[in-house]
């Protein structure tokens, strides 16, 4: 009890922090060693870019110097330096931000800077409001899921499925092979209900006449804190630092639970819509898509940073090691980040877009059977599909004229006579 810092002293820390009281001091008042507390402040300040009043924002370190002109080619007429121009840091190519010092030395923060309201660089606050709701939301994902690594499922499933499919029970495996297992018999139970295993409650004919409990699904993060550092607020942040990047959005559709998942990735551009068949909704599955997809076999290495520079998904456990879709060895892939929780407008895009993909593929309808040519010529018929948003071109033409063709083959992806188009279910009736 009394390990964690409190709401209140969090408001006690800024409180001090503004009336510029010492690190011990505030220590001593919150009953915190100075190493807590500096790692508090370090940990849940955040960065703010706020300017001031009557001063143009210019970060450059070279501001008061600098005497070049016309960086932007929309403005010919302009004869202002560029120093004195808000669009100065975004235009430059010879940009180098300065840094405050007063952020590398205690208490690492502006709370109570005398020159805060003269001041236009880049700067960083302590308050208690934001540092509890990041400190509550942090705990929340740490307990939730499945604590279990992927390794260990994997090693579940190889002495299960064989066993269970043979006809014996999950109590009769783990009866026998107890040195096989590191979780109890109800947890592994959970973890087939929840689609985490090959096994599943399909498979064991006395668990489908059992009334199932609700309850929530199981979710298997592979990082609890993959959040930290890609939230929709840094997304939006990095788009305003670089706002001519391309952005794809990237989400799962569900078939029956447990069994096949789709991989749907929404390209803004184009609106162009790729879906990737899976045989489970994990992390590795997702991971091995875009294995292929930076391969040569795939787009490449080229061709993939052009089409997915930045990916904004949602929270679904399948997501939540970005760290290994971010990086191949030492070389950065992509940039990804997360959606608030229940903000699905958020990437709205790809939502509209799963409502074609949805009018040929119901909710309920299992993907069991299908196969990634079957899924091939839904997108083949999505993607020919005209848009208004998108002055009634088709997302393949406008994808095709950007990129060409030669990923779409790859893909299966062809072009349709808009007079051929199917969106409805008999399109891959069998």
């Amino acid at each position: 009890m009394g390990k964690h810092i409190t709401d209140t002293q969090r408001l006690t820390i800024e409180h001090m922090l503004k009336s510029n009281a010492s690190l011990k001091s505030i220590a001593r008042a919150t009953g915190k060693s100075l190493k807590t507390v500096t790692r508090e402040i370090a940990k849940r300040s955040v960065e703010s870019h706020k300017g001031a009043a009557g001063r143009v924002p210019n970060r450059c370190v070279s501001r008061r110097a600098c005497a070049r002109c016309q960086l932007c080619a929309d403005q010919p007429d302009c004869t202002r330096k560029c120093s004195t121009c808000k669009w100065c840091n975004l235009k430059c190519p010879d940009f180098r931000e300065e840094v405050c010092a007063r952020l590398f030395a205690p208490p690492y923060v502006c709370n109570g800077c005398g020159d805060e309201g003269a001041c236009v660089l880049r700067k960083c606050y302590y308050i208690h409001r934001l540092a509890h709701k990041n400190y509550r939301d942090l705990l929340e994902e740490s307990r939730e899921g499945a604590n279990i690594t992927q390794d260990e499922l994997l090693a579940i499933d190889a002495v299960l499925a064989g066993a269970v499919r043979n006809g014996q029970s999950i109590h009769h495996v783990m009866t026998h092979n107890p040195d096989n297992f590191t979780v109890s018999e109800k947890t592994v139970y959970r973890y087939a209900a929840g689609g985490l295993l090959a096994v599943k409650n399909g498979d064991m004919p006395r668990v489908c006449m059992l009334k199932p409990r609700k309850s929530k699904p199981v979710e298997h993060k592979v990082d609890s804190k993959c959040r930290i550092g890609r939230t929709y607020a840094e997304f939006q942040n990095f788009l305003a630092e670089r706002p001519d990047t391309p952005v794809a959005e990237m989400d799962s559709v569900i078939g029956r639970v447990g069994g096949k998942v789709l991989l749907t990735m929404y390209f803004r551009p184009s609106a162009m819509l790729f879906a990737f068949l899976r045989d489970r909704n994990d992390s590795q599955s997702v991971l091995d898509r875009f294995d292929w997809l930076w391969s040569d076999a795939g787009a490449g290495p080229d061709l993939f940073r052009r089409i997915f520079p930045v990916i904004l998904t949602d929270n679904g456990s399948e997501f939540s090691n970005p760290s290994a879709v971010e990086f191949d060895g030492g070389a950065r892939r992509t940039f990804v980040f997360f959606c608030d929780a229940c903000a699905s407008w958020q990437k709205g895009g790809i939502e509209r877009d799963h409502e074609p993909l949805r009018a040929i593929l119901p909710k309920g309808t299992s993907f069991d059977g299908l196969t990634q040519a079957d899924v091939n010529i839904a997108l083949s018929h999505i993607n020919s599909y005209s848009r208004p948003s998108r002055g009634d071109k088709s997302p393949y033409d406008l994808f095709a004229f950007c990129y060409g063709t030669d990923l779409l083959d790859k893909l299966g992806i062809r072009r349709i006579v808009p007079n051929d188009i199917i969106l409805k279910p008999s399109l891959l009736a069998k």
